[in-house]
């Protein structure tokens, strides 16, 4: 009988110890696994940095450059510094077809390194602009795989004119030309604007990733395609789209319209002054104008082909906007113009 409870009390033993030393390996198993897991995790994360991770949330401030150009000028610069400004929690990137591809973080700042005016803002990013790849799956990727770019008279601006409907169907949050300096928030996700009474705005608009508005874009942009007209497939779109959808909306106030579900802006909101009058915004005014109406300025620069600048000290409309919209870029243009003195 002693003899059995010696056996059996071993044999008890014998099965805790192996019951342990089970337990521990898997325990010690596990905490590896979960290592290595959280390790592919922060290296997969690091190696898919794109557009797409940074934009996900669909709030982003969308600006782009269509040319190879990789010194922007400084209206530019101040577009993209004062949008940074006016929307601290939001992303702010520049696609820019001449830059090279950027697969982490790391590229991502030393390309943004190239710009001191943008580098010290924390929501400006920059990423590769590839039309093949972002045409891909949308009616854009038929017309962009006949055309010949050397045979379009305004190949820069028609490419843009393309380029903005498919970001923003692939991407959402709000467009803006590079020429547009932001002064306040803009209230509304999903807009238009009219740049005048009788005709709509390409130059800033806003809407949700896949809304279907900027699928008709791209559908009226092909079907009515007329690149040697200038504007045919920009506010052209826009206004052909709007009339079809609501009829030309109608402004009897400073207010805003509906054109169906969609906020339709006043020109006053972008466009207090107009095309006819850009030269204005170059010139010295008695009493500076507040803008309060307005969220944002386009400065017209197609219209600008003397190439005028700001110049600091001039005392200009656009010197003034420099100074409190866009102070880094400002502070950079004084600081060079005393170095070549």
């Amino acid at each position: 009988m002693l003899k059995l409870r010696k056996i059996c009390t071993i044999f008890i033993i014998v099965v805790a110890i192996a019951y342990i030393s089970k337990t521990s390996f898997n325990y010690k198993r596990g905490l590896i696994l979960d290592h290595l897991y959280k390790q592919f995790v922060i290296s997969n994360r690091a190696n898919s940095f794109s557009a797409s991770t940074i934009l996900r949330e669909g709030n982003g401030i969308l600006f782009m450059e269509t040319t190879d150009r990789m010194n922007p000028p400084s209206l530019v610069l101040c577009s993209i510094e004062s949008a940074a400004r006016v929307y601290p929690d939001r992303p702010v990137v520049f696609f820019m077809k001449g830059l090279e591809n950027i697969t982490t973080e790391e590229d991502e700042k030393r390309a943004k390194q190239q710009f001191p005016t943008l580098s010290s803002y924390s929501n400006i990013y920059l990423f590769p602009l590839r039309m093949n790849q972002l045409f891909n799956n949308t009616p854009l990727k038929p017309w962009f795989d006949k055309v010949n770019p050397k045979k379009e008279v305004y190949w820069t601006h028609v490419s843009s004119d393309a380029c903005r409907f498919a970001l923003m169907w692939k991407y959402g949050g709000i467009y803006m030309d590079a020429d547009v300096i932001s002064l306040h928030p803009i209230p509304q996700d999903h807009f238009l604007a009219a740049e005048s009474f009788k005709d709509t705005s390409s130059s800033v608009f806003g809407l949700s990733s896949h809304y279907q508005l900027a699928w008709q874009f791209m559908e009226n942009f092909v079907e009515n395609y007329r690149g040697e007209i200038w504007g045919h497939q920009g506010p052209g779109v826009f206004t052909r789209v709007v009339k079809k959808l609501c009829g030309m909306p109608v402004f009897n106030s400073m207010d805003d319209v509906m054109c169906g579900n969609i906020s339709y802006f006043h020109p006053q909101r972008f466009y207090p002054i107009s095309h006819l009058a850009w030269r204005r915004y170059f010139e010295v005014w008695q009493n500076l104008p507040t803008f309060n109406e307005s969220y944002a300025l386009h400065l017209w620069n197609f219209k600008n082909r003397e190439g005028i600048s700001m110049v600091p000290g001039s005392n200009t409309l656009v010197e003034h906007l420099y100074q409190k919209q866009c102070p880094t870029t400002y502070g950079y243009i004084l600081r060079n113009e005393k170095t070549h003195l």
